[in-house]
């Protein structure tokens, strides 16, 4: 007599996906930065992904399964540096959050590789209206959100205006800091930092009667 205390069949193991299938974040990291090292080496025009994959050490499939074009990587890689460095600081006062935001933006332009490819990159934005709708939309609007939240904080503790111009305001600091940082290539310390917060909290200030 047959027993039937394991007539279910075990069912086969699962192998573990690879390939086209799984997306190793090592490889990804690699790319991104092959893809900012080509772009500070040759400028946007002339920038290749065959030269990214070939310097992140990787096949061209493993480049094209992430992005399948040169702006699909560039403005998906751009979003993700600009928001690991756009924080919403939380000091508790105003001054404390715009030189935490001054801080933050000085630590990106500081970086050799951003301090290369930014100018070429608002130029080839001139040039494309398609690049510069894909990286306004996707890094602008993710950064000026994050700044507009600590004002919109400075407003609700009573320290300026409820009716303050908070798109100006992310104007004047984005401005103020890339030009002292990219253009006059200038000093930009603690002091200059600290300076510069004053000087936008005090201009924020109603005035005294």
């Amino acid at each position: 007599m047959k027993s039937h205390s394991s007539s279910r069949a075990t069912p086969p193991e699962r192998r573990p996906l690879s390939g086209a299938a799984l997306m190793q974040p090592s490889v990804t990291e690699a790319l991104t930065k092959a893809l900012f090292e080509e772009w500070a080496r040759t400028g946007y025009g002339a920038l290749s992904l065959e030269a990214v994959a070939k310097r992140a050490g990787v096949g061209k499939a493993a480049l094209y399964r992430r992005w399948p074009s040169k702006m699909a990587m560039v403005s998906d890689c751009v979003e993700k540096i600009g928001i690991e460095v756009a924080d919403s600081p939380d000091t508790g006062s105003l001054l404390g959050d715009v030189r935490e935001l001054i801080r933050s933006l000085r630590r990106l332009l500081r970086h050799p590789l951003v301090r290369r490819i930014l100018p070429d990159l608002h130029a080839e934005m001139l040039r494309s209206p398609e690049l510069a709708h894909a990286i306004r939309g996707r890094l602008q609007g993710e950064r000026r959100a994050r700044s507009a939240a600590v004002f919109q904080h400075a407003i609700e503790r009573g320290e300026i205006a409820a009716d303050s111009n908070i798109e100006l305001l992310n104007d004047a600091i984005g401005s103020m800091v890339y030009w002292r940082l990219i253009i006059t290539n200038g000093r930009a310390d603690n002091q200059y930092i600290d300076e510069l917060a004053h000087f936008i909290v005090n201009a924020l200030r109603p005035p005294r009667l």
